[in-house]
């Protein structure tokens, strides 16, 4: 019964060893933040589409500049 409980705590010991030494959830959840913080950053420029603001306001300007310029709607 001893040989057992010993063998027990080693697989024990050792598991817990190894979890604590695994670093695949730490770097999930490094992953996970660095995704959050893009995301932040996309939406403050561009905006959320409902109300255009930031550099999505600018570009879509600087884009209708240039298809009017393209394209004038009335021709000399």
């Amino acid at each position: 019964m001893s040989d057992l409980l010993l063998k027990a705590w080693i697989k024990t010991r050792l598991a817990l060893k190894n979890y604590a030494s695994d670093n695949r959830g730490v770097t999930a959840i490094e992953y996970a933040v660095i995704a959050v913080a893009i995301t932040t950053i996309v939406v403050a420029v561009f905006g959320t589409g409902t109300v255009d603001s930031g550099l999505g306001e600018a570009l879509n300007g600087a884009m209708d500049k240039v298809i009017n310029t393209l394209n004038p709607t009335s021709k000399p």
